[in-house]
């Protein structure tokens, strides 16, 4: 939705208390539901145009003075929704009430569970509103909905996507390119031509005995070193399972390997001290008080002080990280110079610490200055919200990278900002950008995007801007829905424009805005790129685009804790109250940058409304493991042991083993309870 089509501030509006012509149901809910006590929260319901989010980026309304923390304000969304002429009427029949639960009477089905069976996409699917003229309620002409299916799934806010007619061919696999990147020494080593000739054994013992006879020497003894780490990909069985109430969006070690923190969406970011990569310790907890829908993206300082993390806010909150400092955050507001609020999706620290920079909802880019605590730069170029962004190099803060759901890389030098004008853009994608990581070393940058690619770019192959003047990218965008659609599994359409220089095709960018990375130069010789997946796996890519790996997260956590009715209500996923199946949905992925050592953050669980963060080494394929602590054990979001989760899941196991003619009444009776 664009700022012209979002709806005037609140108190700009009449009071819907005394204006009759403004119909609500939320607020017959309401008031209806007073007297059970029940009072749910509209914003946990707004969903916003480009992610897991609520869906008006821009119905942001002005603050109460009244109400804020260490003076910024809380209540920058207007809840409110705005319908035009639309009248919804629910009714039920007796015997479809009784199986919901309530009493077969003639006052049908209370408005409480209706607004509970509708938290989801059923209530969001309805309402969703996209910015169409307002109906003769508010001063407007009335809603047309048109005469096709097509009309009516664009009034709904389900744009169809307008694909075009046949299918390109996929990206040649292995990549000829990224077969030339893995032969160049910038990602990794490729095995001795000796040891391939002779068909020696690829193990790590044999690798280690080679290296101890001083086979090679010319290419040094570290190198040798790297070459033999890089093979450790981890495997799907998990050292351990932590588990969280609510949906974790992203978990990252810090540069060193010393520390790991995890956002979830009750606005926590829980710290862990991870120098000890096979055995965490929990570190410290901070909240974002005044958070819209989940937080967004946080990023630790270099020197791991101080961890920054922000919500759909225009507001970063900067917190010491040290255990015994209690104090409250200190508040940062983006939006000071622009006189208008937004939110933002993506925040990261710079090279020397001095800087933050972000991607918002208000299609920008700012560069925040920690110092004086003022925006000292602010782009808005892109023609859509910026989802991710990043600093090119980590010892230099000039050149930036970011990403857009107008489906465009845009590279910045901040040296050459005279035009305001970005130095260049990477085009290629067909869909929005969901992330975009630098390698660190000024030249190449990765992404991931909403049409099932993620590319790598080379900042020398990116296209001029004169030539991108030339060039509308809406013209190659089909308007796909990634939050609600499926995407068709053998489609791909190829950009003209394409300056990529690998596609990787494989895992699935769906629901929320998943994260990809490159792998760590210690652990993993810089030899990988890889994702999270829709599909709860981790992909693990060579640079030719071949798969080196994946990481099965849903295959080992499932039923790994009893299903919780109160929180699979606010479920994402499901539209009817049966649809509560166990899923997972890999968000983010965070390879240890010194040990073989991955850490998966996932929307996991009951219809996906709770969260995991699973750690995963590398075992050899071994299936168990005769070490102490066991693998694969539950433990909540402290590191403690939850003993109710493992035996659940053993008893889940032993029902599901046993032969069909053994089941007793009891059994299913305990079946349908756990299901």
């Amino acid at each position: 939705m664009s700022s012209s089509d979002s709806p005037p501030a609140s108190r700009d509006r009449p009071d819907s208390t005394d204006s009759p012509a403004i119909w609500h149901p939320a607020r017959e809910w309401l008031e209806v539901d007073e007297q059970d006590d029940i009072d749910p929260d509209p914003e946990t319901d707004i969903s916003e145009n480009s992610e897991d989010r609520p869906h008006s980026d821009d119905n942001i309304s002005d603050h109460n003075d009244e109400d804020d923390f260490n003076g910024a304000p809380l209540n920058y969304f207007d809840p409110e929704l705005h319908l035009g002429n639309i009248h919804i009427e629910f009714s039920m029949d007796e015997s479809n009430y009784e199986r919901f639960g309530g009493p077969a009477d003639e006052d049908g089905v209370s408005a409480a569970r209706l607004l509970n069976l509708l938290s989801s996409n059923g209530l969001r699917n309805i309402l969703h509103f996209s910015g169409q003229t307002d109906g003769p309620s508010d001063g407007g002409e009335p809603i047309d909905l048109g005469d096709t299916e097509e009309d009516i799934a664009d009034f709904f806010g389900f744009s169809r996507p307008t694909r075009r007619s046949g299918n390109d061919p996929p990206p040649k696999v292995p990549s000829e390119e990224g077969a030339r990147l893995m032969a160049s020494g910038d990602f990794g080593s490729n095995s001795c031509y000796t040891d391939e000739l002779r068909k020696r054994r690829k193990t790590l013992a044999t690798k280690t005995m080679w290296r101890e006879l001083g086979i090679d020497l010319q290419r040094g003894p570290r190198k040798d070193v790297q070459s033999i780490s890089q093979g450790l990909i981890p495997g799907s069985v998990a050292d351990k399972i932590i588990h969280f109430d609510s949906r974790c969006y992203s978990g990252q070690f810090s540069d060193d390997g010393n520390f790991f923190f995890c956002c979830t969406q009750d606005f926590k970011v829980r710290m862990y001290d991870t120098s000890n990569p096979y055995e965490w310790k929990y570190y410290k907890s901070v909240s974002y008080p005044f958070g819209q829908w989940t937080i967004t993206d946080a990023t630790l300082s270099p020197d791991n002080r101080f961890l920054a993390y922000t919500s759909i806010r225009s507001l970063v909150c900067l917190a010491p990280t040290d255990p015994l400092d209690c104090s409250d955050p200190a508040v940062l507001d983006l939006s000071l110079s622009t006189g208008r609020q937004f939110g933002i999706w993506s925040v990261r620290f710079s090279g020397d610490g001095r800087e933050i920079v972000a991607g918002t909802s208000d299609n920008s880019v700012i560069v925040y200055d920690l110092e004086t605590r003022q925006s000292v730069l602010r782009l808005r170029n892109h023609e859509d919200d910026v989802n991710a962004v990043c600093f090119g190099d980590k010892s230099s803060p000039h050149i930036l990278y970011s990403g857009s759901d107008d489906s465009t890389l845009r590279v910045w030098d901040r040296r050459s900002m005279g035009d305001a004008r970005e130095a260049g853009v990477f085009l290629g994608h067909t869909e929005g950008l969901t992330y975009v990581d630098s390698k660190g070393d000024g030249r190449y940058v990765l992404s991931n995007g909403k049409d099932q690619n993620m590319k790598l770019w080379d900042l020398r192959k990116m296209m001029t801007t004169a030539k991108f003047d030339a060039i509308d990218a809406e013209d190659f965008t089909s308007g796909f829905d990634y939050r609600f659609e499926p995407y068709p599994e053998n489609y791909y359409r190829a950009h003209p424009h394409d300056c990529s220089v690998v596609t990787f095709r494989g895992h699935r960018v769906l629901k929320t805005l998943i994260r990809c990375h490159f792998s760590p130069p210690e652990s993993t010789n810089s030899r990988y790129v890889y994702t999270g997946s829709e599909d709860g796996k981790v992909y693990v890519y060579n640079l030719d685009a071949t798969l080196a790996g994946t990481i099965d997260v849903g295959q080992v956590t499932v039923d790994t804790r009893p299903q919780d009715l109160s929180t699979s209500n606010t479920s994402y996923d499901y539209s009817r109250a049966a649809d509560v199946a166990w899923k997972t949905c890999v968000r983010d992925a965070s390879w240890h940058p010194n040990a073989p050592v991955l850490a998966a953050t996932a929307w996991n669980g009951w219809a996906s409304a709770t969260g995991t963060c699973t750690l995963h080494s590398w075992n050899g394929g071994a299936a168990e493991d005769e070490g102490t602590p066991p693998v694969s054990k539950n433990y909540d979001c402290r590191l403690n042991s939850v003993r109710e989760f493992d035996q659940f899941k053993e008893t889940v196991h032993h029902l599901r083993s046993r032969p069909v003619y053994r089941r007793t009444p009891l059994d299913d009776e305990y079946a349908y309870e756990i299901w």
